[in-house]
Parts: structure tokens; C-alpha cells; sequence
């Protein structure tokens, strides 16, 4: 893995404990040789992760869409950033880019990403190991939602192999290092109505 996309919020949250773990993977990912691939924003768990990476010597590539220039929430000194048409255009560029993905506390944005890349492994577009980072039981109660999609067969049992969770970052990044794809799900639907 040498380039990890990190989906996480523009805000920091109410816990210290998100800039605190936001901070240490950066941290790791910079002395790991690891390319940070995220939104490219300069504030919340964005701004924190990317401000990490470069305070270690580390590398950073930022896409984010042209509409959100005027709000001045671009990072500034970032290693390379990519001024796109549009949030699709971004999601499918950084995940090109991309060797695996982590998701870190965030909101709408952060579930959106999350669930549109397993969508997409679902689907077989990517073979990417897919860890969340779950900081203060921060997933604890989407990942229950996850297992009840599974009980009530909306989801298989295999799709829940399609993701990691750990509550430490070095945790996280050692379970992804060893992450090995498990069974395909592409063209075996649940039931057809």
C-alpha cells in the first residue's frame, strides 16, 4: 500500500480523541512512506490528517471540486491538489489513485464515500482492502446496522469481508497490511423480487 485514501470529516468533532488519532495516522502514514489521497481540505479531521502527514516529511494529494474554492477551505500546502468539475468526478479520481481506503469519524459526506466504496467492491470495480477506523466506538452503531442487513437479507454474510475495523490506528493499518480479499459477491443477488 503506498497511496491510502482517508475519507474523514471537516470538522474535528466534539472529542479530542478524533485530532488525536487523525494526528497519529498521519504520523504513521509519513514515516510508513504512505501518500496521503483525501479531499483536500485545510479544516476538521482533513485539515489535522494532512497537516500530520506534512509535519513528517510525508506526501499529501488533495481533490476537491471547483465549487468549493470561493469557500476558501482548500489546503494550501499540500504536495499536489486537483481542482475537479465535480463530487463525483472527485470520488472516482482519488479512488483511481488509491491502493486502499480508511474511513475515519466524519458525517454525510464521510458515510456517503464510505458506502459508495463498498458499494463498488461489492460490485468487483476494486479489490482495495477497506478499513474503518472506529476512534471512541465512533462506528459502533453503523456497524451494528450492517450485521442487521445482513440478518434481515438485504446483505450477505461475505460482504462484511469486504472491510476491516479497528479502534487504534496501528491496528487499523496492521489488519489492512494483511487484509486478503475474501469471496466475490458480483452477479449473486440475494433473491430477484
Amino acid at each position: 500500500m503506498k497511496n491510502i485514501l482517508v475519507y474523514c470529516g471537516s470538522s474535528s468533532g466534539g472529542n479530542e480523541i478524533y485530532k488525536q488519532n487523525a494526528t497519529e495516522l498521519g504520523r504513521i502514514f509519513a514515516e510508513s512512506g504512505i501518500k496521503l489521497i483525501y479531499g483536500g481540505g485545510s479544516v476538521g479531521l482533513m485539515g489535522t490528517i494532512a497537516d500530520a502527514v506534512l509535519a513528517n516529511a510525508g506526501e499529501v494529494v488533495g481533490v476537491i471540486p471547483s465549487f468549493m474554492e470561493p469557500w476558501e477551505v482548500q489546503h494550501k500546502g499540500l504536495t499536489e491538489i486537483h481542482v475537479v468539475e465535480s463530487m463525483h468526478i472527485r470520488k472516482a479520481i482519488m479512488a483511481e489513485m488509491s491502493d486502499a481506503v480508511i474511513a475515519m469519524p466524519g458525517g454525510w459526506g464521510t458515510l456517503d464515500e464510505l458506502f459508495e466504496i463498498l458499494t463498488w467492491r461489492q460490485l468487483g470495480l476494486h479489490e482495495m482492502p477497506i478499513g474503518i477506523l472506529n476512534v471512541n466506538g465512533f462506528f459502533d452503531d453503523l456497524l451494528k446496522m450492517i450485521q442487521k442487513m445482513v440478518t434481515e437479507g438485504f446483505l450477505k454474510d461475505v460482504n462484511l469481508n469486504m472491510f476491516v475495523v479497528d479502534a487504534s490506528p496501528k491496528g487499523l493499518m496492521e489488519k489492512l497490511s494483511n487484509y486478503i480479499p475474501q469471496g466475490e459477491v458480483v452477479g449473486k443477488w440475494i433473491g430477484r423480487g
